[in-house]
């Protein structure tokens, strides 16, 4: 019984250990892409959209990777230093299930360093590649 009581705690723990790992994942991800997404970074959208993509935007518009990476074509990354509009996330919540992971936030656009602008943004992660990509993507226009 002792040994069964300990093999379960080891797992308890293991899992809990997994999941806070994955957490922690997740949320350097969505912030390396909302650095990237700042600067219109092609490459940082390249990486972190995987193919077979759903995205859709806040103005109601369904499409995936391919098209989302057409409007990239030639594109240049700006310079952070001349980068007016930052992206962040708040209320990061991940929810892990198995070998998928749903994480809901708040991302805020903010000039200067006032917010002017909140979405509610909903993403289905797979690992693939050695790395999280979004597959699934849904954002709303946050009400005041």
């Amino acid at each position: 019984m002792r040994k069964l009581t300990l093999l379960m705690l080891f797992f308890i723990s293991f899992n809990t250990f997994a999941h806070t790992d994955v957490e922690a994942e997740l949320t350097g991800t969505i912030e390396t892409f909302l650095y990237g997404a700042s600067i219109n970074d092609p490459q940082a959208h390249a990486a972190f959209w995987a193919d077979g993509l759903t995205y859709t935007s806040s103005s109601g518009k369904r499409f995936g990777k391919e098209t989302l990476m057409q409007g990239f074509e030639g594109v240049q990354p700006e310079d952070p230093a001349q980068t007016d509009t930052w992206y962040g996330a708040e209320d990061i919540e991940v929810k892990v299930l198995n070998k998928v992971v749903i994480v809901n936030f708040t991302l805020t656009a903010a000039t200067d360093g006032i917010v002017i602008g909140r979405y509610f943004n909903t993403g289905v992660f797979v690992h693939r590649d050695g790395r999280w990509q979004a597959i699934n993507w849904n954002a709303t226009i946050a009400a005041d």
